[in-house]
């Protein structure tokens, strides 16, 4: 029976796997193979005692799930080293349809999750992300004449035309869209099933699950991010945006359940306030968390709510053997690669929104990506409300995001016509060229090795090198400072009396406080530290002194939703300049231990042309912490050093600090002074 059964499907070019079994067997063999417990799992009756099948099904499952808990560690291995194998389905222009990140293996591992009895898995998208891989495969069979999992290049164009697709693109959009949903369903559903399992653990005591508040309303729960309560789901507009940017800063998913119920959030109102592009910049910063994030965002539609044109290129593949993700992908590796760059340039927050559109003009019929998404980007930038000197800077960066590697490589770079032409991009501004170089590193390095190689950086390094040069001899980049506030009458009584005055007024973006008071050493440090105290988050500043008196405006962000109390605020001030230091406890309760790094390192500082002002003007770039300028202003401080004004910026997670600073005379500082004090905000951003 087998010879005939078995031997007329092999002649016939079919992939056969059999074996012979009794009961007992298989519960044998499923209790010591992971991939045979697996495919026992979906034994079906082809001809024969149905009693005997349903029997087997019945029994593998049982012990399936009795032993569930001590195999899904091995179980999930084992998945993870066959995805390093075979790679990420959706980012494959050949891909392995079965066993890569996403494919029909995948869809067997859910149910056999599931089968557990640990967790559920998501059902609505799963099925019909399923019946495409499925048709993709059927086709790719009936295409080639062989039972293949592999959908080789050669192949697209047929496969398309068989189901009915425009184009092979289009073939590969879908496919990589599908293993997207698919690998996210098993990403989740792992974590559901471990922390199912976790849950199973014998506890003395009630069980209460472990919350851990990381603020805006969102807690630490079972490794991922959770909303702790939906009272302003489908109020605050702004609740997604909040949410993603402190989980992806935490490197946590968002929980399946709680992006349901911020997808049910209302639409941002077009166009959007400063308080949400900075929150949307805030999000770009994230670093490494923001890929999962991203992806839990985009799989409920939120993204494409936000940024419709996203749509276009989602999933879309890249033939170009440079690239290696498809555009979507490559935006957000662009995006982070640039968030290592944003310390050499004045504007984070550009940078980043410059990285995550560059390509956005790789649509369909697009002759040149880089004028179509030029104009793309100046459309979402309108829809967005930024001011129209930002969104010309986007838009230029967009538009000539290959001109300087273009430039670099192809041009004679001992020629000052090939200068002359890169200053004209920029419109001959010094600030344009960081943005646009380190975005072009960003795009190189993203696309993959064949994009960066030494080559191509040491030729970019020289056309940078005689670039500035030109700039900074033509037009330098000096800072203009804020104007000087006036005092408050109102404040004079305290101030007259020796106590501060501290005005709240609301802000789109968050509250302005308004402090006076005498001035004094160390007054910028202790407002600041007393603001990271109060849990409250520095988005700008402007400090100035008037006759003596302390005129300081500070835009702030509470994590919490606390308004600031003015008059904590003020009791604070009085007790700090009274020598008593206990308000500033929560600030070191929050740091690390003494010493160690705080930060990813690289901060910047540098001197700028005071342009006859009186003071020493420094510049200072780093990522922004709690208590970074409290410690900024005890570095200062601790070398002798006032500071006259201060003007802080804070841009998607990047601070870029200007400070002017005069000796204890109001003079500008010796040259062995300011080596001291850029060394001291150095040390100062990069350890506690």
């Amino acid at each position: 029976m087998a010879d005939g059964l078995w031997y007329p499907i092999w002649d016939c070019g079919i992939s056969l796997d059999h074996s012979v079994r009794s009961s007992g067997q298989c519960r044998s063999v499923a209790g010591k193979d992971l991939s045979a417990a697996v495919g026992l799992l979906d034994i079906s009756l082809v001809a024969g005692d149905e009693q005997l099948v349903a029997s087997i099904r019945a029994t593998v499952a049982h012990d399936w799930r009795s032993g569930a808990r001590t195999r899904l560690p091995q179980f999930v291995e084992s998945v993870r080293a066959r995805h390093h194998r075979h790679g990420d389905l959706s980012q494959q222009i050949e891909p392995d349809l079965k066993e890569a990140l996403g494919g029909l293996r995948d869809v067997t591992v859910l149910d056999a999750l599931t089968r557990a009895w640990l967790t559920d898995r998501p059902h609505g998208s799963v099925g019909p992300a399923l019946e495409v891989l499925l048709d993709v495969r059927d086709a790719l069979h009936v295409v080639t004449g062989r039972g293949r999992d592999r959908l080789l290049r050669e192949e697209h164009d047929a496969v398309a035309a068989l189901l009915g697709l425009p184009d092979a693109d289009e073939l590969l959009t879908r496919v990589s869209s599908s293993a997207r949903t698919i690998a996210w369903a098993l990403e989740s559903t792992v974590r559901r099933a471990g922390q199912s399992q976790r849950a199973r653990t014998l506890r003395v005591g009630p069980r209460r699950p472990s919350m851990t508040p990381i603020g805006h309303g969102l807690f630490i729960h079972d490794g991922e991010a959770v909303l702790g309560s939906t009272r302003l789901v489908g109020v605050d507009a702004t609740l997604p945006l909040r949410a993603a940017v402190i989980a992806a800063r935490h490197r946590l998913p968002l929980a399946p359940q709680t992006l349901t119920n911020l997808a049910a959030c209302p639409d941002l109102p077009a166009p959007w306030d400063r308080q949400t592009l900075d929150l949307f910049a805030d999000l770009l910063a994230a670093g490494p968390g923001l890929e999962a994030v991203w992806e839990g965002l985009d799989q409920v539609g939120l993204v494409e709510r936000w940024l419709p044109e996203w749509a276009a290129v989602r999933c879309r593949p890249q033939r170009n053997p440079v690239h290696r993700h498809t555009v979507d992908r490559h935006l957000l590796e662009t995006v982070a690669r640039a968030g290592a760059l944003t310390r050499q340039v004045a504007r984070a927050d550009l940078l980043l929104v410059a990285a995550l559109l560059h390509d956005i003009g790789k649509v369909a019929g697009a002759r040149d990506h880089s004028l179509t998404g030029a104009e793309i980007a100046d459309r979402v930038l309108r829809r967005w409300g930024a001011d129209d000197e930002d969104r010309a800077v986007v838009v230029l960066l967009v538009r000539e995001h290959l001109t300087l590697i273009e430039m670099a490589t192809r041009r004679d770079l001992s020629d000052p016509a090939t200068v002359d032409a890169v200053c004209r991009v920029v419109g001959e501004d010094a600030q344009t060229f960081e943005l646009l170089r380190a975005l072009t590193i960003a795009d190189a390095r993203a696309a993959g090795p064949k994009a960066w190689t030494d080559w191509r950086a040491s030729l970019l390094d020289t056309l940078t090198g005689l670039v500035r040069d030109r700039l900074t001899g033509v037009a330098p980049p000096v800072p203009r400072p804020a104007p000087v506030p006036t005092v408050d009458q109102a404040s004079r009584p305290d101030v007259d009396a020796g106590r501060a005055h501290v005005r709240v007024e609301s802000d789109a973006g968050g509250w302005v406080l308004t402090v006076h008071c005498r001035d004094r050493a160390g007054l910028f440090a202790d407002t600041a530290g007393l603001l990271a105290a109060h849990g409250m988050t520095v988005r700008r500043a402007r400090l100035a002194t008037v006759d003596g008196i302390a005129v300081d405006e500070w835009l702030v962000e509470s994590p919490g939703g606390d308004v600031p109390e003015p008059a904590r605020v003020t009791a604070g001030l009085n007790r700090l300049a009274a020598g008593d230091r206990a308000a500033l406890d929560a600030v070191a309760r929050r740091r690390p231990r003494s010493g160690q790094p705080v930060t990813a390192g690289g901060a910047r500082a540098f001197v700028l042309p005071s342009v006859g002002s009186g003071a020493t003007v420094i510049e200072v770039r780093s990522q922004d912490r709690p208590g970074l300028l409290h410690d900024l202003g005890m570095a200062l401080a601790g070398e002798g050093i006032s500071v006259r004004s201060a003007h802080i910026s804070t841009y998607a997670g990047q601070t870029l600090d200007t400070f002017y600073v005069t000796d204890r005379q109001g003079c500008e500082l010796a040259p062995a002074a300011v080596g001291r004090a850029v060394s001291a905000v150095i040390d100062a951003c990069d350890t506690a």
